[in-house]
């Protein structure tokens, strides 16, 4: 009978220590677990504020406004000054040979007008002396080339006028995106709790620079 009672006893206390252990044991997961998933919140808000805090960009539209207004304060906007000078380069070339090609139509019409005796009254000024006897039907000719060669100009002018504003208001979309070479990407697999306590898997990928 003693020794029944001490191996009772015995049994009691393994299992009391036993129970402790798997206490100690749940806390411990439970604790693990906690700090885990506290862990993966804050990689997860840090990815968050990785993607949030970028560099301010104007407003497309903004931008292409303000080179409707003035060709070249677009590109000053987007930080492509090195453009402006392209492009009054270019406005530059195609107004002084509009005003060459105008000259030359005024020259030839005076000069077609004059060339009837019936006309004498100068409508259009004296006949240049470079065209003084040259055939009327050869002045009225090279008149209307003039003329249209002129007047293609005019439409030339303002598809540069045009490529201006495209220009400034695409590279105000495009400056968002990052394309430089020292992108990468990364991404972060591990275990996780879901919203009501089950373990399932958390995920993060996120792109930054090295």
């Amino acid at each position: 009978m003693k020794w029944v009672s001490l191996i009772f006893i015995f049994l009691m206390l393994v299992f009391q220590d036993l129970t402790a252990q798997n206490r100690s044991i749940t806390h411990t997961d439970r604790f693990f677990l906690l700090e885990q998933r506290l862990g993966y919140s804050t990689l997860n808000e840090q990815a968050l504020q990785n993607n949030t805090e970028k560099e301010e960009f104007p407003d497309p539209k903004s931008v292409m406004y303000k080179s409707i207004m003035i060709p070249g304060w677009g590109q000053i906007v987007n930080k492509q000054a090195w453009k402006v000078p392209i492009i009054y380069g270019l406005f530059a070339g195609i107004g002084y040979y509009t005003h060459h090609l105008h000259t030359q139509y005024t020259d030839y019409r005076a000069a077609y007008y004059n060339s009837f005796s019936e006309n004498d009254d100068f409508r259009f000024g004296p006949t240049p002396d470079y065209l003084e006897g040259v055939n009327a039907n050869q002045l009225q000719s090279n008149r209307n080339s003039l003329r249209n060669r002129r007047d293609f100009m005019y439409v030339v002018l303002g598809l540069a006028y045009g490529l201006n504003i495209v220009d400034s208001y695409v590279f105000a979309h495009m400056r968002s995106f990052d394309v430089s070479d020292d992108l990468s990407a990364r991404t972060i697999l591990g275990p996780g709790l879901m919203a009501d306590g089950s373990p399932g898997i958390s995920l993060i990928f996120t792109l930054q620079t090295r």
